[in-house]
């Protein structure tokens, strides 16, 4: 049994699948490698996502240390910028991996 963020898993993969499963934490990740973006530029480079899930996915990935938020509050309007973390960071194989899968089943598997 694993432990992590208060949750126990029964395994590595479901430690793994509980931290970046799910339909948009991953996309959330692939955008933010190498860019730190605010809330309105990932919501353009995810018109499918509804404001209320990327908004909770958001907090979720920021709660699991995969992502930081930073506000700047000096002077109006307020600003969030969201980037990975050092642990997200070491995400960035794993995402590279699943876009290598997803560009080799496209290029074979589909009509």
């Amino acid at each position: 049994m694993h432990i992590f963020n208060g949750k126990e898993y029964p395994c590595c993969t479901s430690l793994v699948m509980g931290i970046i499963g799910g339909k948009w934490k991953t996309v959330i990740i692939y955008h933010l490698n190498c860019n730190t973006l605010r809330y309105n530029e990932l919501r353009k480079k995810m018109p499918m996502v509804t404001e209320r899930t990327l908004s909770l996915q958001l907090k979720t990935l920021e709660k699991d240390g995969i992502i930081k938020r930073k506000v700047y509050t000096s002077k109006p309007p307020l600003k969030v910028e969201y980037s990975l973390t050092e642990f997200g960071e070491t995400l960035v194989p794993l995402i590279q991996s699943i876009i290598d899968w997803g560009n080799h089943v496209i290029e074979h598997y589909l009509d």
